[in-house]
């Protein structure tokens, strides 16, 4: 599996205002945006491929480098914002800056980085394709069986299409600075701007601990 590490493409996926962890020769295109990564699942049959206990743990350590780093600067960042403009200031941090940070990231790591959410804010960016929806979903059922959220991750190389690739996925818990834009009580200011940069809006309603989604790795090997 050695060889697997010449990498063809990666692309990490973000979904969350930031997350409480801190949390390779690579050539890829790096888009200053957020995309989600939607595989076609539903037409090209996947089939899971088992490899060795050591190549999974080197490449899940890759994966999780890049979602430590990616998910410090966002949450450094936001809070920054919180400070010098209160929450609506920091409203522009996750609309603005957050998919400049994700190309930063992304070219710094030589990866793609983007965010996904079962209620995602964002219409056009953060939809989370057919295999990572059913992981965000069976993190919800290990939560509710007892498992920390912080410690929820998966992680899996399948083949489709004669492509193999390496998914992973880190659960992220709402953290008390996302309840300011994401929760039950929303202040008026902040309302009105979250409905003027995403009329069709579907992340609030959270609670401290609740699930705001995933980082996702997806690595292509060779």
């Amino acid at each position: 599996m050695k060889q697997w590490l010449m990498i063809a493409g990666v692309s990490v996926v973000l979904a969350a205002c930031g997350g409480d962890e801190k949390t390779a020769e690579v050539e890829v295109e790096v888009e200053k945006t957020e995309v989600s990564v939607n595989t076609v699942d539903a037409v090209i049959p996947v089939t899971p491929v088992p490899i060795d206990a050591s190549d999974m743990k080197l490449l899940s350590g890759n994966a999780k480098t890049a979602v430590k780093s990616l998910a410090g600067i966002l949450q450094g960042d936001l809070q920054k914002a919180m400070k010098s403009g209160g929450p609506v200031n920091a409203l522009s941090v996750c609309n603005i800056r957050a998919p400049e940070i994700a190309g930063t990231v992304s070219s710094e790591q030589k990866m793609q980085v983007s965010r996904v959410s079962l209620k995602n804010r964002n219409p056009d960016m953060g939809q989370p394709s057919k295999w990572q929806t059913k992981v965000l979903e069976e993190f919800e059922s290990r939560k509710a069986g007892g498992e920390k959220p912080i410690t929820l991750t998966y992680s899996e190389v399948v083949e489709q299409g004669g492509q193999q690739e390496f998914r992973f996925m880190k659960a992220i818990p709402t953290g008390k600075l996302c309840l300011v834009c994401h929760g039950t009580s929303i202040s008026p200011a902040v309302q009105k701007k979250i409905t003027e940069l995403y009329p069709q809006d579907k992340a609030i309603g959270y609670k401290e601990g609740d699930l705001r989604g995933a980082f996702v790795v997806v690595q292509r090997l060779h």
